[in-house]
């Protein structure tokens, strides 16, 4: 039993400066740069598809009441629309 806990404590012994030859080689350091860089396109990627989303919501609503509005003019064409009438001569 004895022998076993002998062995662990070895094996924890050598981990650590193995571990820390291999986490401050300039592979692994080349390798953990390179995620944070591809996180850091995705995310500004991300972003402007955000945009591009939201500019394509306000250009469907400008659409939307543009076609509100061409359906109230085809509806009634007699009676003009109260948006565009022209204020009485008047005024």
């Amino acid at each position: 039993m004895f022998w076993a806990l002998g062995f662990l404590i070895l094996f924890m012994a050598l981990l650590i400066p193995i571990l820390a030859i291999v986490l401050g080689s300039p592979v692994t350091r080349h390798l953990l740069h390179s995620d944070s860089r591809r996180t850091d396109e995705i995310m500004e990627r991300v972003q402007n598809l955000e945009d591009e989303i939201a500019q394509l919501g306000h250009s469907l609503e400008e659409l939307r009441e543009e076609t509100e509005f061409v359906h109230r003019l085809l509806d009634n064409p007699d009676r003009p629309d109260r948006a565009t009438e022209s204020p009485p001569p008047g005024s």
